[in-house]
Formats: structure tokens, sequence, C-alpha cells
């Protein structure tokens, strides 16, 4: 069958239309250059003078998640270690274009799917210092998402899908040995936690080096934050796992067991197989799939 193409757009995401709703919302912002930045899955990022971004969907289910951006980012950022682009304004549906959007800082650096980090130590350690801050018990209101935090095990269906769809492309008795013994895991036990829910090298900015920020919260979710944890298949070589391991113990609120590592290798063999299946016209996100199946089955 082959890996699938990236969703279209359901709404065209121009420089003009993004001119347009900021001299009707936001005129004070109306006479700064507009460029598109990047064109993602879910939202088309827009370059608003030096220091700010426009982050507008472009399908619907997009715009039900960066309301989650827009609701629990800022009240997060505070206590986070890295910069995160939480929203400075927040744009409504306007002039024909049908959802909200917001206006985000910008944040210097490149992805480190494209600019790995210069000393990974040091990115293993900075990262899990991020994820201990993130991972503390969720507001009762929460979001809830049916794709991310969730048990690992409700994730089967979708496994099967993807190797379904990817075929020769991996070694299927490979993926379902770890897969299944990952799926037997005892699950979270705790109460749910915050979950970034999207965390994997194109969501990591890099400058100078070192990380920078972290990225695309529109998956924000509560739950079990194994799933954040897979990133460290995505980005880490095996000898820095352990530093990430201690760097987290260190830093969370709760001390990690093995099931929650155990679960993470889990999530990035589960990520990884999404990724290579929706990932045809898209070669930094089939690069990440490729490169976390080759980590998780090493």
């Amino acid at each position: 069958m082959g890996p699938h193409r990236m969703p279209a757009a359901e709404v065209d995401v121009s420089p003009g239309l993004v001119r347009r709703l900021l001299a009707a919302q936001q005129p004070d912002l109306a006479h700064l250059p507009v460029e598109v930045m990047a064109n993602g899955w879910d939202n088309v990022m827009c370059r608003v003078g030096d220091v700010l971004v426009a982050r507008l969907p472009r399908r619907e289910v997009a715009a039900r998640l960066l309301v989650h951006e827009q609701r629990w980012l800022p009240v997060l950022e505070p206590r986070l270690p890295l910069p995160v682009p939480a929203p400075v304004r927040n744009g409504q549906p306007d002039l024909g274009y049908p959802w909200p959007w917001s206006i985000v800082p910008f944040l210097p650096g490149d992805v480190a799917a494209r600019k790995p980090p210069a000393d990974l130590r040091d990115a293993a350690v900075s990262l899990a210092g991020f994820l201990g801050a993130l991972h503390t018990p969720a507001a009762p209101d929460a979001p809830v998402n049916p794709h991310r935090g969730i048990p690992l095990a409700d994730r089967s269906a979708t496994v099967t899908q993807n190797l379904s769809v990817l075929g020769r492309l991996v070694d299927h008795r490979a993926v379902m040995r770890v897969w299944e013994a990952a799926a037997a895991v005892p699950t979270w036990g705790r109460p749910p936690s915050w979950v970034h829910g999207d965390l994997h090298p194109a969501n990591i900015l890099i400058d100078r080096g070192r990380i920078s920020g972290v990225i695309d919260f529109g998956d924000i979710t509560s739950g079990d934050p194994a799933t954040d944890l897979s990133v460290a298949w995505m980005l880490l070589p095996a000898d820095c796992h352990d530093a990430f391991q201690n760097a987290y113990r260190a830093a969370a609120e709760y001390v990690p067991d093995d099931h929650i590592w155990a679960r993470a290798r889990g999530w990035a063999l589960a990520l990884s197989l999404a990724f290579l299946a929706h990932s045809a016209d898209n070669p930094l996100i089939a690069e990440i799939g490729q490169r976390t199946i080759n980590a998780v089955l090493a």
C-alpha cells in the first residue's frame, strides 16, 4: 500500500489572509511584514515582523487543539525551564477564515530534526529537566487526547493499521515482538500528568548548538507521561539514555519506575510507525520515523 501523504488543507492560509486578519483584529501589528515560515500537518506559521508569529490552523481538527494551547500554555509556561510559544494574543474567526488563531512569540533556532544538538548529553539533561517540570498532576479540566497519554495497549489497533500501510518497509515480526512486550507493561497508576503529546525532534528548537525551546503544544493532554519520554529514542543515542533518565529522575515530582521507560519505548515504536505511514510527502517526518524505529529495534 505504501505511506500516505500529509492531510490536505481545508482552508488556504496565505500571507494576504494574515495581513487582513491583523488589520481587522490587531491593527497595531498590521504594518509589520508577514511571510510564511512553515506549513505543517495542522497549522500554518507566518512570521510577523521580527519577534512574533501568527499560528493559524489549516484543518478543523487543529482549531480545537489550538484552543487548548491558548487556554493552558500561558498557565504552564512560568514553571518550564525552556522557552515555549505561549500565545500573547488570541484571534477570532473573521473575513471568511473560520477558526480561532494565535499570535505567539518568535523563538530563535532550527528544529533538532535538521540541526541536532552539538552536545547530546547536555541535550539529554536539558530535555529531561524540561519534562520533569512539565510532568506534574494535570488540572481536573485538562484536555483529554484520544491518541496521546492513553494506556499504551489502546494504540494496538493503530499499530496494526500502520504496519499494514507500511508492508515490507518494516520488519513486522520484530515490531510486534517489541510492541506486545511494551503493551503488556502495567499502565500509569498515578493521577493524570500534563503531557506535551507531540514531542519529537521537529518540535524541539536548537540555537547555538543547545536546546533553545519546545514548540507545538496542540496535542497537550493529561495522562501517561511515557508518551513524552519516547523522545529519548527519537533524539538521543543509546549511550545518552542513562543521562536522560537520571536527569528526569532528579527533576520529576514523582519517582519513575522501570515500567515507565518500557512504555516510553513502546510509545516510540508506535509513533515511529505513525510517522512512517503518513509521511509520503514529508521527508523530515519520515526521517524521524526511520531513525526512531531503528533505535527501538536495535
